[in-house]
């Protein structure tokens, strides 16, 4: 499946400062304002019973694009990622405060069902995670839970996620055989697959490529610059580089004092399109962590 996204150059330069910076040069990238909002994010904080780990993010997040979190380990973005689709609910004494709003309804509103939110919004691990099951019937595995017990649409499923995934000319031979025996980077895409299987709107994505090697890691990154014309990614990755390789726009956070717990919290500091990010940073704590000054 060819790529409809935009060349993306990524070069090392240096800045007028004489410190290394990572500019990001698009051709005809569309912008972020020319796509609907899908969340908006207002003042939200999330609290681990009384520790709040990260605070006053605000930001807006556009549809049938790759936002990418960066920033250095503790910041927040892991933390932030999951309150969008609610999995800090599964985590005993863990609480959102904020607005976090998704088509315009509230996503922690009493009448929404976490579960269908974790439908129209997947997320893929950090370490892939295939169950212990033939590579079928890991794709398989949501539709069955959502009712699909056809077997000529099973097949349908399993075949259209799997291509999607670029995966199905690796493993069309052998649907049957145990998921575990993939290599990481084959595992990775299949939990890709997996996801995209019950066809959600959104798919988040902690630090996907951090177990891989450089080459299943380019697999991944070009499996995303072709997804987003399906659907809308948020991914968090500690590579500044690769945020720049395939993000339209970029959040950075950091941590900082908390006056009112004396506790390191995390913040977003700036989000803007990912080009002016790494180019002309509004914030010096961005210039200093894009340029290797801290993190």
């Amino acid at each position: 499946m060819a790529s409809e996204d935009p060349m993306a150059v990524v070069q090392e330069a240096r800045a007028r400062s004489n410190s290394p910076r990572i500019v990001v040069e698009r051709r005809s990238a569309p912008s972020a304002e020319d796509t609907p909002v899908l969340f908006e994010i207002e003042d939200a904080a999330v609290y681990y019973g009384t520790f709040r780990a990260v605070r006053d993010v605000s930001m807006k997040i556009h549809e049938k694009q790759i936002t990418a979190f960066i920033g250095p380990s503790g910041c927040g973005k892991t933390t932030m990622l999951r309150a969008l689709n609610r999995m800090h609910d599964t985590t005993p004494g863990a609480r959102v405060t904020g607005k976090i709003q998704y088509h315009g309804a509230d996503l922690y509103g009493h009448d929404v069902s976490a579960v269908e939110v974790r439908r129209r919004i997947g997320m893929v691990f950090q370490k892939p995670n295939p169950f212990p099951k033939s590579i079928y019937d890991n794709i398989a595995f949501g539709p069955r839970v959502n009712g699909v017990r056809d077997r000529a649409k099973l097949d349908e499923i399993v075949e259209k996620s799997l291509r999607a995934a670029a995966l199905w000319d690796e493993v069309k031979d052998r649907l049957r055989a145990s998921a575990l025996g993939m290599s990481g980077g084959q595992q990775q895409r299949l939990c890709i697959a997996r996801t995209i299987a019950v066809e959600p709107e959104v798919v988040l994505m902690d630090e996907p490529c951090s177990a891989l090697d450089p080459i299943a890691t380019a697999r991944i990154e070009e499996l995303m610059r072709q997804l987003k014309s399906q659907f809308t990614i948020v991914i968090v990755t500690h590579n500044m580089q690769q945020a720049a390789r395939v993000s339209d726009r970029t959040a950075f956070f950091t941590a900082e004092l908390d006056s009112k717990s004396d506790q390191r919290t995390g913040i977003l500091v700036e989000y803007d399109a990912t080009a002016k990010m790494f180019s002309n940073p509004a914030d010096e704590r961005t210039e200093n962590y894009i340029t290797g000054r801290f993190g």
